[in-house]
C-alpha cells in the first residue's frame, strides 16, 4: 500500500507516523513540490494533502494579498498540489485533505476562502505559542464523517486563520464549528466517487491536545480501508 503525502514545511514530521502506524505494509511516498515527480505520484494508491501556508489568492480569484496574518506564499507548492489532486480525481484515488489540504480541494473544485477568520468576525481558530487550540464541532447526521466517527459532536484541535468561504458545487460540509466555520467536507453525491474527506483540524496530531480520538483514529482507518481497495 503506497500513500502519497504532499510535503509541507511546517509540522510535516507528524504525517508519516500517523498514516503508517505500526503497519509495515504501508509505504509513504513524499510528494515534494521541490522536486515534483509524476512517477512517484503515479505509484500511489491514495493521497494525503497536508497542511501549511496559505494558498495564493489568485487561485480563488481574489486579488487582496495584504490581509491579516498573511504569510509568504508558495505558488510552486500550490501548482503542484492542484496537479496532485487533479490526478487523484482522474484516477479515482482516495483523498484525505487536512487543513490547507481541505482548502486546496475546495479551491480546485470552484470554491473560495475566507482570508482571515477573525477579521471576518469569527473566533480565534489559531494555535498559540506552537500549541493547537481546541474547540467543539457538530456533525451532519447523514454524512460520511458521521458514519466514520459514529458521533454527533466532539472536540478537535485547531491551528488555522483561514476557512472555507463559498463551498464548491460538488461538495457539502459535514461538520461545522460553534461559530459556523466549515470543519469538514465531502462529495455531495458519493455514488461512483472515490473516498474524499477534508477536515480543517489536524488528525495527525490530535493526540497532542487530547481531542476526541474518533476524529483521528477512525478517520485514518476509514481512509486506509478505501486505499486498500485500490491496492486489490
Amino acid at each position: 500500500m503506497k500513500i502519497g503525502i504532499t510535503e509541507s514545511d511546517t509540522n510535516f514530521q507528524y504525517y508519516a507516523p500517523f498514516i503508517q502506524g505500526d503497519d509495515p505494509s504501508i509505504e509513504v511516498i513524499i510528494l515534494s513540490y521541490k522536486t515534483p515527480n509524476t512517477a512517484d505520484l503515479e505509484s500511489c494508491h491514495g493521497i494525503v494533502l497536508s497542511g501549511g501556508v496559505d494558498v495564493h489568492p489568485r487561485f480563488y480569484n481574489h486579488d487582496r494579498i495584504d490581509y491579516p496574518l498573511v504569510q509568504p506564499f508558495n505558488e510552486v507548492r500550490d501548482e503542484w498540489e492542484f496537479q496532485v489532486f487533479d490526478y487523484a480525481q482522474r484516477q479515482k484515488l482516495p483523498v484525505l485533505a487536512i487543513c490547507r489540504g481541505m482548502q486546496v480541494v475546495n479551491i480546485a473544485l470552484g470554491g473560495d476562502l475566507i482570508q482571515d477568520l477573525e477579521e471576518h468576525g469569527k473566533h480565534n481558530h489559531r494555535h498559540s505559542k506552537g500549541i493547537d487550540g481546541r474547540h467543539q464541532i457538530e456533525l451532519e447526521q447523514y454524512s460520511l464523517l458521521y458514519a466514520i466517527t459514529d458521533c454527533q459532536s466532539g472536540v478537535v484541535n485547531s491551528a488555522h486563520h483561514q476557512g472555507l468561504g463559498v463551498l464548491a458545487p460538488e461538495l457539502i460540509y459535514s461538520a461545522h464549528s460553534e461559530d459556523h466555520i466549515i470543519e469538514a467536507i465531502e462529495y455531495k453525491d458519493r455514488s461512483n466517487q472515490p473516498f474524499l474527506l477534508g477536515v480543517q483540524w489536524h488528525p495527525e496530531r490530535l493526540h497532542v491536545v487530547g481531542g476526541d480520538i474518533q476524529f483521528s483514529k477512525n478517520i485514518r482507518e476509514a481512509f486506509l480501508e478505501a486505499v486498500q481497495l485500490k491496492v486489490i
